[in-house]
């Protein structure tokens, strides 16, 4: 303080008292600044956990919606059991054929005889019009037991030929009356408009009696 602010007391006053008001305005702006620091940071908090509850909220939600939707595409337990059919062929005797249905269409299945095979494994494949070997057509070990499907590729008609007493066709398989074609004993076409052999679906033996299709 100069001698001049000194030598007059009023003067001193005002002085100390600019000066306090100084410092307490700097006091207040620093603390104003620390609140407003403190609260935006908080805010920002705030807002990003609104943010990740919304984008979570959403999350769980779309989960909501696709779950129900996947279950509904989901095939049911009917069209699960539907797809698979199992028969017992321990009745089926060595030249005779049973029907039985797998996805709606019929199938045969057939216990081929010594000779059948024999006829069958005779004929060459470059007479075939559809070449698959008796083997190709049957599971290792069970050459005797033809599986296929009881329609026609031609037109899906049912041949003939699994039931006892039917018509066999001119090669002793299966017959399709309704344009002319006839398969062999391993299910073949030789003659007819049928561009193909009697499907073969799939199918494994889950025992020595028991045929599992599908």
């Amino acid at each position: 303080m100069d001698s001049h602010i000194a030598s007059n007391p009023e003067r001193a006053e005002a002085h100390y008292q600019s000066r306090q008001g100084k410092a307490l305005m700097a006091d207040t702006a620093a603390t104003a600044t620390h609140e407003t620091a403190g609260e935006t940071q908080d805010g920002i908090r705030r807002r990003d956990f609104l943010d990740i509850a919304a984008v979570s909220a959403a999350g769980i939600g779309g989960l909501a919606v696709v779950y129900p939707l996947v279950s509904q595409m989901a095939p049911s337990k009917d069209v699960l059991a539907a797809s698979t059919t199992e028969v017992d062929v321990s009745a089926v005797e060595p030249g005779q054929a049973i029907k039985a249905v797998f996805r709606k269409q019929p199938l045969f299945i057939r216990r081929l005889t010594a000779q059948e095979i024999a006829e069958a494994n005779a004929r060459p494949l470059s007479s075939l019009r559809d070449p698959e070997t008796l083997a190709d057509r049957t599971k290792e070990g069970r050459e005797d037991m033809l599986v296929t499907m009881g329609v026609c590729t031609h037109l899906g008609c049912v041949p003939l030929g699994a039931a006892e007493g039917e018509v066999k066709g001119e090669f002793g398989g299966y017959f399709c009356p309704c344009h002319g074609s006839h398969y062999d004993t391993a299910g073949r076409i030789i003659k007819g408009p049928a561009p193909t052999n009697l499907e073969v679906p799939e199918y494994e033996f889950t025992s020595d009696t028991v045929i599992q299709v599908g």
